[in-house]
């Protein structure tokens, strides 16, 4: 059922959404359109033809029949370098990925085109890009009935720590005093941000950053139920510097899954085992793992002794629909698969990570930490195994393990450039899945989920927020 605030009480309103060409940006603001359109909003979704199919092909959670209620506008990127996806454990950050990030940068044009043809078709346009395409929608400023939102598709934990480390000395510590944040800062915050990404990314992402000053507020993909004093922090520091509204809006995707008539082979196998008693392992689109690691992983799952499903797939190439092997695929010793049947199954391709983490059986999530990933784990109350591999995914792992406490850590971040022994993984595994402490770790997990879930319902704070926020922008 829609929204009761609909269409026909705010016909002059439009919303146009400008994504990242990345699978965990493209998805996050897939499902932000849909929660949009039931408020009976118009959504036009701006991007290239390729990420735009990819984005519908993987959308979960949803009824396909959502995905007709918003405007796709597919247009063309120039040709441009698309190496294969490379593996540097030093800084496993995706480097194939900048070719399509500065081709996307072509996209200003057809874009502000499309901002002037709504411009003069409603009294007010809404601008929602992802926050590294800021350049792509900069002519929002020259339209007087228009106004820019950037989507931050981090933690608000992670851009805190981002943010605080801009900041003077002398500032810092005032503002510590005044807001007593000495004990919500954890110790290593991992200031150095070259360690988490190639400097060729940093700096786009700053050059990006610097033509942010048209914006007219900030939204999240979280819950104050999950982050609220940082997001409170935020909107204090940024209130000294300028006057722009902060709405966390999340969750994005849906709590609460039905199940559906096509259901993934993997569910049968799931539907036999117990309650929490399956590690789901996956490394998001943007990871892939060196031959010797996965070896590594894949004794360690077997040593054990916990059941397991494994999604074991290459990072994404730039087109997932590209014909021609552009990615090696990742293979086990021979026998392996044979060898753990009956506790653990292997997937190749893609897999319905939201569905699968709904799942009673599923207990536990080893991750990479990337925040769709921690926020689709979250709402569903399974605590993580965190192997956080680059840009926001190491704080996110201090966030989970040492702030909410819902996780703890495979690999330290500090010993990124080692690999990961078999031994480490089973222990690891084993105490998440069977010891005192993971069974800790679960109830605090699943009451932060249930906190989240009650959030989302009619008259929770993120309910509310959503309100609010469809209020300020038809005001």
């Amino acid at each position: 059922m829609e929204n009761q605030k609909c269409n026909k009480e705010h016909p002059q309103v439009v919303v146009v959404m400008v994504p990242l060409p990345a699978q965990g940006h493209l998805n996050q603001l897939l499902h932000l359109s849909h929660l949009i359109t039931t408020y009976g909003i118009p959504v036009h979704f701006a991007g290239s033809s390729t990420h735009n199919r990819q984005a519908k092909l993987r959308l979960q959670g949803w009824d396909t029949e959502t995905l007709t209620k918003i405007h796709f506008h597919d247009f063309e990127l120039p040709p441009y370098d698309s190496t294969s996806p490379k593996i540097d454990l030093s800084c496993p950050f995706p480097q194939h990925l900048l070719p399509l990030f500065e081709a996307s940068t072509h996209l200003r044009d057809p874009v502000s085109q499309l901002l002037q043809q709504l411009s003069g078709k409603f009294d007010r346009v809404v601008v929602i890009h992802d926050v590294i395409m800021a350049y792509v929608v900069q002519d929002v400023k020259l339209l007087p009935n228009a106004e820019a939102y950037t989507f931050n598709p981090i933690s608000a934990f992670t851009t805190f720590l981002q943010t605080w480390e801009t900041i003077p000395e002398n500032y810092k510590l005032h503002f510590q005093l005044q807001h007593s944040t000495t004990d919500i800062i954890p110790k290593d915050i991992l200031t150095d941000a070259y360690r988490c990404m190639s400097k060729e990314m940093l700096e786009f992402a700053m050059n990006q950053f610097k033509l942010l000053g048209f914006k007219s507020g900030w939204l999240y993909n979280t819950s104050r139920v999950i982050e609220g004093r940082y997001l409170q922090l935020l909107e204090t520091i940024h209130s000294t510097k300028e006057e722009t509204k902060h709405f966390a809006l999340g969750p994005f995707s849906p709590v609460v899954i039905e199940s559906a008539e096509n259901r993934h082979h993997s569910f049968k196998w799931l539907d036999e085992q117990e309650k929490d008693s399956v590690i789901y392992v996956s490394f998001g689109s943007t990871v892939s793992l060196r031959g010797d690691q996965i070896e590594e992983l894949a004794k360690g799952l077997e040593e054990s002794g916990e059941k397991f499903i494994w999604v074991l797939r290459g990072a994404d190439p730039n087109d997932v629909f590209a014909q021609g092997d552009q990615v090696t695929r990742p293979h086990l010793q021979q026998g392996y698969e044979e060898r753990v049947k009956d506790r653990g199954i292997v997937l190749r391709d893609w897999a319905p990570q939201l569905e699968i983490l709904a799942h009673p059986s599923v207990g536990g999530f080893m991750s990479h930490c990337g925040w769709n990933s921690c926020m689709e784990s979250i709402s569903m109350g399974v605590p993580i195994a965190a192997w956080p591999m680059h840009s926001d995914q190491p704080r996110n792992a201090i966030l989970i393990s040492e702030v909410l406490r819902i996780g703890m850590v495979v690999k330290d971040w500090a010993r990124r450039s080692e690999l990961v022994t078999s031994s480490t993984i089973a222990n690891v595994v084993k105490a998440l899945m069977a010891s005192e402490e993971g069974k800790e770790m679960k109830e605090r997990a699943a009451k932060l989920g249930e906190g989240v879930r009650e959030s989302v319902a009619q008259g929770g704070v993120a309910s509310l927020e959503r309100d609010d926020f469809i209020a300020y922008i038809t005001r």
